[in-house]
């Protein structure tokens, strides 16, 4: 008995701390969101029903940042995943300075998303941008192009930043489990006559599926919720072009309508509910976190 409250004793302070830091906020978003909840309005926060996310599917802007997420989401996830795996390949073999080509693969990952963001806001400036002068430098361009200004190339513009960033997530989890592949599988392959192309599908790939499974459903997770990209690189502008749900999310915020935020969080959660468990059934993973 005397063991079992210990144990308890010892469990409470971290039950505490998951309480007030994350099922609180929680519970109390959820609630706000059916709530007229404004930061300089508080004697006003009457229960409003369905009238914020009525009015969240009515808005043009939300509906266009629920489109801008689906191109975000879905372009970045896929070059991600393809230049992740691929330097996580040719990291695999031996060869001289692997070290230090690992930490300029893994470098982007240690930066904060808005960091990034001001990095590539600087990259893509239009008068003093690298990418600009280094496009005129090559004759791939006559022009500067305003590919933060300009509607046409902004949402592109960040995608690209967005790809560059999330690649080292892939390289190193894939790498991890790439070098967990027994070398005996491969050895079997070259004696049945394989050449390196079945050895990958054959061998490789569904040895690494289920970390392949397990990354992308994170990695779309955190795209989608993650706004700190765009406010670095736009703000969600020009004219609301590159706004994603998160980011649009942040800007009401910012702007005390807390109610109209928190449904847009609620819709966020439940898209990715949605996501979660139709994926989960389309894969048919059992073995999702196994790294």
């Amino acid at each position: 008995m005397k063991q079992r409250t210990f144990i308890w004793l010892s469990l409470f302070p971290a039950f505490l701390l998951l309480a007030v830091f994350t099922f609180y906020p929680f519970l109390r978003g959820v609630i706000m969101a059916f709530q007229h909840y404004e930061l300089f309005n508080l004697n006003n926060t009457a229960f409003v029903g369905l009238d914020n996310f009525e009015a969240a599917f009515k808005d043009s802007k939300f509906l266009s940042a629920l489109e801008h997420s689906v191109y975000w989401v879905f372009f970045s996830l896929i070059f991600q995943f393809i230049i992740g795996l691929t330097l996580a390949l040719m990291l695999k073999k031996q060869f001289r300075g692997r070290g230090v080509y690992q930490g300029f693969v893994f470098y982007s990952w240690a930066l904060s998303g808005f960091l990034i963001g001001l990095i590539w806001k600087w990259l893509f400036n239009s008068q003093y941008g690298v990418i600009n002068d280094l496009l005129l430098r090559i004759g791939f361009i006559h022009d500067r192009i305003g590919f933060l200004s300009d509607p046409s190339w902004a949402m592109f513009s960040v995608i690209v930043a967005n790809v560059w960033y999330g690649i080292a997530f892939f390289a190193i989890m894939l790498l991890a489990a790439l070098q967990s592949v027994p070398g005996e599988l491969y050895e079997a392959a070259d004696i049945d006559g394989a050449n390196a192309f079945r050895k990958f599908f054959n061998v490789t790939l569904p040895y690494i599926m289920p970390t392949i499974i397990a990354t992308t459903l994170l990695r779309v997770i955190w795209i989608f919720n993650d706004p700190a990209l765009v406010y670095g690189m736009t703000n969600g502008g020009p004219a609301g072009s590159t706004h994603v749900l998160s980011s649009l999310l942040m800007e009401r915020l910012l702007a005390g309508n807390y109610g109209a935020a928190s449904s847009i969080g609620v819709i966020m959660l439940v898209i990715l509910m949605l996501y979660t468990v139709f994926y989960l059934f389309v894969t048919k993973s059992e073995k999702v976190g196994d790294f």
